[in-house]
């Protein structure tokens, strides 16, 4: 009977319909612009991503602590992890909903938050995610919605931290909490 189960996983793990859709369904992101609690709540509501998590990426201290991370000496921008269905959601798409929802053109700020930690940043996993980061802020660029040009770094993607619990789905927890996100209503195809 063991036997049996050993070599049902393994045809169901071999599957390549199985193998094929798990890997080109979901994906994952990471994506900074500014405080992560409201940027989270926005992102979580778009049809196709899956789950978020708020966190830190793009600093040079492990398990860093959202404590540590407020000096503004880590490196470390307040990030979120998405997982996505890109048969529901391209990626493109899901940076077109990011530039409407905070301001890239600001360097190190958003609203009254200040400092490296809340940079505009994308953090690419692949050359793909990459040429496709390059090529959406370009159509955001040419659509001058912003009346200035877009600041977000693309960078490899290292690593992310997940902030401590009571900082995941904050504004769900805390409805009356701050955010300085709200979606805009552009166009970035029309110039």
């Amino acid at each position: 009977m063991k036997k049996l189960l050993t070599i049902l996983v393994l045809i169901f793990m071999n599957n390549p319909i199985h193998a094929e859709t798990e890997e080109q369904t979901f994906q994952l992101a990471y994506l900074a612009g500014g405080c992560y609690w409201g940027l989270e709540e926005l992102m979580r509501n778009i049809p196709g991503v899956i789950e978020t998590k708020v966190g830190f990426s793009g600093g040079h201290i492990k398990n860093v602590s959202y404590k540590e991370v407020g000096r503004g000496d880590t490196g470390h921008a307040e990030s979120i992890e998405i997982q996505f269905d890109s048969q529901v959601l391209s990626y493109e798409d899901l940076l077109l909903h990011f530039f409407k929802m905070h301001n890239p053109t600001t360097l190190n700020q958003q609203g009254n938050d200040r400092g490296t930690q809340y940079r505009s940043a994308i953090f690419y996993v692949n050359e793909q995610q990459k040429s496709t980061a390059l090529n959406t802020i370009s159509i955001v660029d040419r659509s001058n919605v912003w009346g200035d040009s877009v600041k977000t770094e693309v960078v490899p993607f290292s690593a992310f931290y997940p902030a401590e619990e009571a900082h995941q789905k904050y504004l769900v927890k805390n409805p009356g909490g701050y955010s300085c996100h709200f979606v805009r209503k552009f166009d970035f195809t029309k110039k």
